[in-house]
């Protein structure tokens, strides 16, 4: 699951030679020129990360992460602020409105990248264009391959990004509506049992590797991800 990433710059050059790097890094990409048209971007669905100009017209790339910041739904989005301010005063700003890194212009686009990887890794590891291995269990998101040693497993779009997310977050309990969120989007509106059809699924794909039961079932909690197999009093760990 590749990051769709927000970029709200009024230069167009910039926002050009933003989206060529991200591409060749593996990112999706979304552009708005000010905060009023990046805000409708939102508004339809969530980008997992938001570059964002400190000088935009009509609204300023400050003022706009504060709005950011005090929206329940929105204050959580990785923000990287983009200016030509080098002062140390301008970047203190920046941190402390909830800009999670400041890249001062003109900048590397390989700096840029950089930066990129690091934030999603540590706030949304699912997100970032890194490689995901465990115990043999590889996911390519760059690719968009899963393989167990020298064989691929074939997954429907939904279970990959499903396996994705669950190999990025091991030993933690997810309920179904947290998982919808986090795996369908917060615009998305299905039933919680949709996430046990696709459980199913996943399983079956990864049967034939023995990882299955790497999908455990939390009776009354939902589903983690961890390669330590818990068997329970019964004897299996896939009931639903």
């Amino acid at each position: 699951m590749s990051a769709k990433i927000l970029i709200v710059e009024d230069e167009a050059a910039i926002r050009e030679l933003i989206v060529y790097n991200l591409q060749q890094a593996g990112y999706e990409s979304i552009c708005a020129e000010d905060a009023e048209k990046a805000m409708a971007i939102i508004h339809d669905a969530l980008p997992d990360l938001i570059l964002l100009d400190w000088l935009l017209p009509n609204m300023t790339g400050i003022d706009f992460a504060r709005v950011l910041r005090r929206n329940e739904r929105t204050r959580l989005i990785p923000i990287i602020m983009l200016t030509a301010r080098t002062q140390e005063a301008d970047k203190v700003a920046g941190l402390e409105i909830g800009a999670d890194d400041y890249v001062t212009k003109p900048f590397s686009p390989r700096e840029l990248i950089a930066r990129i990887n690091a934030v999603l890794r540590r706030l949304i590891p699912e997100a970032s264009a890194q490689v995901v291995e465990i115990h043999g269990l590889r996911l390519d998101p760059v690719n968009h391959r899963v393989t167990d040693g020298n064989r691929e497993i074939a997954l429907g779009p939904t279970e990959y990004r499903l396996l994705h997310f669950m190999m990025s977050h091991t030993e933690r309990v997810y309920s179904r509506s947290q998982l919808l969120d986090r795996v369908w989007g917060d615009h998305v509106f299905v039933e919680e049992r949709t996430v046990d059809v696709h459980i199913r699924r996943l399983r079956k794909a990864l049967q034939w590797t023995g990882k299955d039961s790497w999908i455990q079932t939390v009776r009354g909690a939902g589903y983690r991800f961890s390669a330590v197999a818990v068997v329970p009093a019964n004897g299996s760990n896939k009931e639903i």
